[in-house]
């Protein structure tokens, strides 16, 4: 398997996020393939996980609330096309899948082969390597699926992109039609936090961050044309509390109540 860089390399930190919540806190994300590939991951990577509990439930309570967007869509949409882009080492499918729906996963060329090494692609869930900032690989989606809705997750990837690329991909996306789109982001102060404390913790003090959203409907109205704002909702809300550790649910309370991180889901 290539070595990866420093952004992709990120990748493990929410899988590592996602065994841990899986062996202490299962209330909150349970992830049966997580803890299958634990095995398969590098040793060393276990070994000196300098995490704490909250910074390891950031990682996973990403990935439940991006389950409860997914499977909330499915529900209103039974003919829904999920596509995940930056999706890494993610094993959404493997949780949220309802035995019909088409899935995509999109990434970076070498980060889809380090992926296809672990993770084999599954039935109806089509890798795509390519740069999620290019329009291939919604043109791939939008001719398999033709006018099919599709829901576009981006878990953990806008920060690291300036606002004018974030919202040239947000634009192109909406002009293929019936398109909404879910990500996690984080405040202007949230965005300081990350960068002076959470990367450091996550050992990855070193990755670029940019993107931040300090509302949602600025943001739409940045995107222009049909952009609508469905929901805008603070990034623990939904989080189960019961059994963590005190300083865990400090954190997650006055995250929640600064609007330090958040998840945006939009039409476009």
């Amino acid at each position: 398997m290539q070595k990866l860089g420093v952004v992709e390399d990120t990748l493990f930190v929410p899988m590592l996020g996602r065994i841990y919540a899986s062996e202490y806190c299962p209330q909150i994300l349970y992830d049966k393939k997580a803890l299958e590939l634990k095995k398969k991951l590098p040793s060393d990577l276990i070994e000196k996980n300098m995490q704490n509990q909250y910074t390891l439930l950031a990682s996973a309570s990403r990935s439940a609330n991006m389950d409860r967007f997914i499977r909330s869509f499915l529900e209103r949409r039974p003919d829904g096309v999920i596509a995940q882009l930056g999706c890494g080492l993610e094993t959404t499918y493997h949780r949220c899948d309802n035995g019909k729906t088409h899935w995509y996963a999109v990434d970076l060329p070498h980060v889809i082969e380090y992926r296809r090494g672990l993770l084999p692609e599954p039935e109806r869930e089509l890798y795509i390597s390519g740069d999620a900032f290019v329009k291939d690989w919604i043109k791939k989606v939008r001719n398999d699926v033709l006018d099919a809705p599709i829901l576009v997750t981006a878990g953990g990837l806008f920060h690291y992109f300036e606002e004018h690329k974030v919202i040239a991909l947000l634009r192109m996306i909406g002009q293929f039609g019936n398109m909404e789109v879910v990500f996690d982001t984080v405040n202007k102060r949230g965005m300081t936090m990350m960068k002076k404390k959470y990367m450091k913790q996550v050992g990855h003090a070193d990755a670029q961050m940019f993107f931040y959203v300090d509302a949602a409907k600025e943001l739409a109205a940045k995107i222009r044309g049909n952009a609508k704002v469905i929901a805008e909702e603070p990034y623990y809300r939904y989080i189960p509390k019961n059994g963590l550790k005190l300083s865990t649910k400090v954190s997650m309370a006055v995250s929640d109540q600064f609007k330090m991180v958040k998840m945006i889901h939009l039409k476009l």
